[in-house]
């Protein structure tokens, strides 16, 4: 496995989503939807044919085994002894999912699953959670690995939970040695885990989950290609009922409602006209008009896995002369994920997917480097929106089967409009594999039977 070093630190911290980072970030603006309102969104009055016409497809979607979680285990003690790491600790969040099934809100108080490289993994919590943390244990179907031996550690409101914790490794036999912390732990835990035992140094447990989660399973792929296929079609049929004078948050409402048919959660961004060259977008109310760029981003989550897809489009005639510049760019940017998915096989380094997009819009006049194309060219993609490992230059981690990423090259001129084609991709033995097909063109952003 490549070394950390070759992750630029700047790529560890957890992303957000777009839409929560636009309400969060500027909630005080007065334009700005609130953020009560993001979570409930009103639903259109009337819902669009093309919407009525999706059914739930929840029945599709295989939950990961016990089987396969245990696997994971496997594989993770496997690579702490690699890495000379004794322990890792997790405390709540997206791994403790992946490894145990369990979900469990982040709060103030210590709450944190351990695997020891020997003996039983074990659970430090609050004394008053013990019984929901049982009730989860013992739940049908099953989830969490060994969860007959797993031990519990409760701790009292004063008591200190860091030296429970340390004392809890010391009955594994791990009195000395390192500590991985999972990246995405707050500091105040971090801190208090680094300060519990002289002996334990902390370090990072990247190494083990980052080995772990970026490599998919087939069960994975499967879960990943239907919320791909789910996101697809609601925004298809979005596309089929938007009509022009709508608002965009109308729009993105009609993308709620088309998910919900679909029995899945998810959501999109739309940006219109000269916001469209907002990577992440704008909260300036927005209306829809003929002719005009439109640029949908985001995805949905099916059994905790991901999809992630940009489409940009204009509604009716987009041969007019107005439009010829964002043709243009639009063909450009097409080449650039086709360029992207065609440098990828197994062995070849992150950056090079990234420059290989690059290239094609530097060598089409809109660079230099990214001067209209501003971020990389992709993010690993899988449980989280975006995880490890990162197509961005200076990243020399080498591609491997099964793992995902979305390709999203994008040239966006200020003041003007922005393009973004996003898809989500595979690693194969035999090089890289869209989820979805390319859009093919503005006037007609999605394949047609």
């Amino acid at each position: 496995m490549a070394s950390l070093a070759n992750f630029p630190s700047t790529l560890v911290a957890p992303m957000l989503n777009r839409r929560r980072f636009l309400l969060t970030s500027a909630a005080a603006t007065a334009a700005a939807p609130t953020l009560a309102l993001a979570r409930q969104p009103h639903p259109p009055d009337h819902v669009p044919p093309a919407i009525a016409a999706l059914t739930s497809r929840r029945a599709e979607a295989t939950p990961i085994t016990l089987a396969e979680r245990e696997q994971r285990l496997d594989r993770a003690l496997a690579l702490m002894h690699h890495n000379r790491i004794d322990a890792i600790v997790i405390a709540t969040g997206t791994s403790l999912n992946y490894f145990t099934g369990l979900r469990w809100g982040q709060s103030e108080r210590f709450f944190a699953w351990t695997l020891p490289v020997k003996g039983t993994p074990f659970i430090v919590c609050p004394v008053f959670e013990e019984g929901r943390v049982r009730e989860r244990m013992d739940a049908k179907p099953a989830t969490l690995p060994s969860a007959s031996t797993t031990r519990v550690y409760t701790w009292n409101e004063d008591e200190d939970p860091y030296n429970l914790l340390a004392n809890a490794l010391k009955e594994s036999g791990i009195a000395t040695g390192k500590i991985g912390i999972e990246e995405r732990t707050q500091f105040v835990f971090a801190d208090g885990i680094a300060h519990a035992s002289p002996a334990l140094t902390a370090t990072s447990a990247t190494p083990i989950t980052f080995g772990c989660r970026s490599i998919k399973t087939p069960a994975e792929l499967a879960l990943m290609q239907l919320a791909n296929d789910i996101t697809l079609s609601v925004y298809k049929a979005a596309y089929e009922s938007a009509q022009p004078g709508m608002t965009n948050r109308k729009f993105s409402q009609l993308i709620d409602a088309a998910y919900s048919r679909c029995g899945v959660t998810g959501d999109a961004s739309c940006q219109v006209g000269e916001y469209s060259a907002l990577p992440h977008g704008s909260l300036q109310p927005q209306v829809i008009r003929k002719g005009e760029i439109i640029l949908i981003d985001d995805g949905c989550t099916v059994e905790g896995y991901q999809s992630d897809i940009s489409r940009t489009f204009v509604l009716g005639d987009a041969t007019s002369p107005k439009l010829d510049k964002a043709r243009k760019v639009f063909d450009i940017v097409h080449k650039a994920q086709s360029a992207a998915l065609a440098a990828a096989h197994p062995g070849v380094q992150c950056q090079a997917i990234d420059a290989a997009a690059r290239n094609v819009i530097t060598a089409a006049g809109y660079g230099p480097d990214y001067k209209h194309f501003t971020h990389r060219v992709g993010h690993g993609i899988g449980m989280d929106g975006h995880e490890w490992p990162y197509l961005v230059r200076g990243n020399t981690t080498p591609l491997a089967p099964g793992m995902c990423f979305s390709d999203e090259p994008g040239v966006y001129i200020t003041g003007e409009f922005g393009v973004r084609l996003e898809d989500d991709w595979h690693v194969t033995e035999d090089g890289g594999k869209m989820f979805t097909p390319q859009s093919p063109s503005l006037e007609h952003p999605f394949l047609t039977a």
